[in-house]
């Protein structure tokens, strides 16, 4: 897939930028936050991975996640008491979770972008960021219930 070669080149860029080592270690990682669509947490990347590096530790892949969090590459995810998430960060989008399974799920709505300018108008606030969850039950348990 070209666009995640492309994604994974600008990541390799600003971690050089920001003067991080790039270890086979961390181009691993990313690569997989990128292919990965599921919002991996630390462990998942520590088991795919496991095989190809085993001297790497799940701390490894916690330390490294937490770089990349710092140089603006990733976005930690947390909801409630399950562990983390981590969601190599691209466009602005949000997120659908499934209330029986806990996948994931990206979506794109543009017109939330309005809502920071909104708020900061109606409330004199300097807006910082801003983040919307939808919870529900995701097609595949949906199937699961009917039977």
């Amino acid at each position: 897939m070209a666009v995640s070669q492309d994604l994974l080149k600008e990541a390799m860029e600003t971690l050089k930028q920001s003067g991080v080592r790039i270890t086979p270690q961390r181009h691993a990682i990313l690569e997989y936050l990128i292919e990965s669509m599921s919002h991996p947490t630390a462990d998942d990347i520590y088991k795919a991975l496991e095989g190809k590096f085993p001297n790497m530790s799940v701390a490894t892949v916690y330390n490294n996640l937490r770089v990349f969090r710092e140089v603006g590459l990733v976005k930690e995810l947390t909801y409630g008491d399950s562990s983390s998430r981590f969601d190599f960060v691209t466009t602005d989008h949000y997120h659908i979770i499934c209330e029986e399974c806990g996948k994931i799920v990206d979506f794109h709505y543009p017109g939330l972008d309005e809502v920071e300018q909104l708020a900061s108008h109606v409330t004199g606030f300097k807006v910082s960021h801003h983040r919307m969850e939808i919870y529900g039950t995701c097609p595949e348990c949906q199937k699961k219930e009917a039977h």
